[in-house]
C-alpha cells in the first residue's frame, strides 16, 4: 500500500514520469483530467455527478512512507505548461525539470522543488527539427548532469535526437542521432526486426541517462535497442531488448542501480510489461518481473522507472495503468529463472 491514498479525492491520470531526489523523496508526473474519462472526474464536472473524483496536481512528492509532501504544476505566468507533459527529473540542486510530447510542444521547463518557475527552453508550437537549435519537438525526458551544468534532453517524440543544453542559459551545445550521425527528419518507416539497423533514432528516442562513469544511455524506443555514447556523442556499443517487440517497442526507460559501480540497469517495457534487469557492462539481461495486469506486480503501460538510495526500484504507469509502484529491495542472490513474472512478497520475498 504505497503510496498513502491521496487527499481531497484525487486521482492519479496516465503516470509519465518519475525521478528520486537527494532525501529520497520520489517526484512523479503524471496527466489529469486529459487522460480521466467522465467518471473519473465526476467531482470536477459542472455539475458534480458525485463526491468522487478530481485529477491531482500533475507534480507530486512522496516521502519514504507515502506521505504526500507537495502537490503543484499546470499553466501560470512566465511559461508554457506543456499539452502533455512528459518526464520528471530532480537534479543534485533540487530543481524540477519537465518536457512535453504533444504535437505542439517544443520546450523544456525548470522549477524550484516548490513550483516556482526559473527556466524556459524552446516554445510551444516550434516544431523544430532534428538539427535546429531554437527549441524542441516533443520532448520525452532531461537528464541533468549538474557539475558540467549539462543537461541532456531525448527529444524524443517529434524529433530523432540528443540533444545538450547549458542548465543556466538553456543555450544549446550539441546534438546527434544514432551511431552518433547527424540527425535528420527521413521517415524510416516501420520497424522490422529482420531488417539491418537503423541508422537514425526512431521515435521516440525515449531517455538519455548519464551513468556515474560518464557514459550516456540512450532508449530508442521503438528500435527496441539501447545505444551508449560519451557525453560528447560518439557512440560506443548498442545492445537489442526483446528485438522481436513491435507496437510502442521495448526501450521505454532506464535506471541505474546504486550501488558504487552502477552495475545493473533497470529497463521498463511498456510493450510486454515487464522490468528487465541487465547487467550494465555487457547489457546482457539476466532477469526479469511483472506481466500485464492491474494486480499489484503486474504492469499495465511500464512506463518510467528510478531507483533510490536503498535500491529499490519505482514505476510509472501510462494509458489506463494510472498508478505508481515501489519494488523493495532484498539483497542480491544468484538468478534462479530468466523471467520470474508477477513478484508476489508471500511467494519470494524479493524485488
Amino acid at each position: 500500500m504505497w503510496p498513502k491514498p491521496l487527499p481531497n479525492h484525487w486521482l492519479l491520470g496516465s503516470a509519465i514520469g518519475v525521478s528520486v531526489d537527494s532525501d529520497d523523496h520520489v517526484w512523479i508526473v503524471h496527466r489529469g483530467d486529459s487522460t480521466l474519462n467522465a467518471n473519473e472526474r465526476g467531482a470536477s464536472l459542472t455539475p458534480p455527478t458525485g463526491e468522487c473524483c478530481k485529477a491531482a496536481p500533475p507534480i507530486l512528492e512522496f516521502d519514504q512512507a507515502g506521505n504526500l509532501l507537495r502537490h503543484w504544476g499546470g499553466p501560470g505566468a512566465g511559461y508554457e505548461w506543456p499539452i502533455s507533459n512528459h518526464g520528471v527529473t530532480i537534479d543534485a540542486k533540487q530543481n524540477v525539470w519537465i518536457g512535453g510530447n504533444d504535437v505542439n510542444d517544443g520546450q523544456v521547463l525548470k522549477f524550484t522543488k516548490d513550483g516556482k518557475f526559473l527556466l524556459q527552453v524552446g516554445f510551444g508550437y516550434a516544431h523544430a527539427g532534428s538539427t535546429d537549435t531554437f527549441a524542441f519537438h516533443q520532448v520525452a525526458k532531461i537528464t541533468v548532469d549538474t557539475p558540467n551544468n549539462e543537461a541532456y534532453v531525448s527529444d524524443g517524440y517529434g524529433n530523432h535526437r540528443v540533444a545538450v543544453i547549458d542548465t543556466e542559459t538553456g543555450k544549446f551545445k550539441r546534438f546527434w542521432g544514432a551511431y552518433g550521425n547527424t540527425p535528420n527528419d527521413d521517415d524510416p518507416g516501420r520497424y522490422r526486426p529482420e531488417a539491418p539497423p537503423a541508422q537514425q533514432f526512431r521515435n521516440p528516442v525515449h531517455c538519455a541517462e548519464l551513468a556515474k562513469d560518464n557514459l550516456l544511455y540512450v532508449c530508442d524506443r521503438v528500435n527496441n535497442r539501447i545505444q551508449v555514447f560519451t557525453p560528447q556523442g560518439k557512440f560506443i556499443k548498442e545492445q537489442f531488448i526483446a528485438k522481436n517487440t513491435l507496437g510502442a517497442g521495448s526501450v521505454w526507460d532506464i535506471a541505474f542501480s546504486k550501488d558504487p559501480q552502477q552495475r545493473f540497469i533497470y529497463l521498463a517495457d511498456g510493450q510486454n510489461q515487464k522490468v528487465y534487469v541487465l547487467d550494465r557492462q555487457s547489457l546482457q539481461v539476466l532477469t526479469s518481473f511483472g506481466d500485464g495486469g492491474r494486480q499489484p506486480g503486474q504492469f499495465f503501460g511500464t512506463h518510467s522507472i528510478a531507483t533510490d538510495s536503498k535500491g529499490n526500484v519505482y514505476t510509472t504507469e501510462t494509458y489506463e495503468g494510472k498508478r505508481v509502484q515501489r519494488f523493495m529491495y532484498r539483497g542480491l542472490r544468484p538468478v534462479q529463472q530468466q523471467n520470474q513474472g508477477v513478484v508476489w512478497p508471500a511467494r519470494t520475498g524479493a524485488n
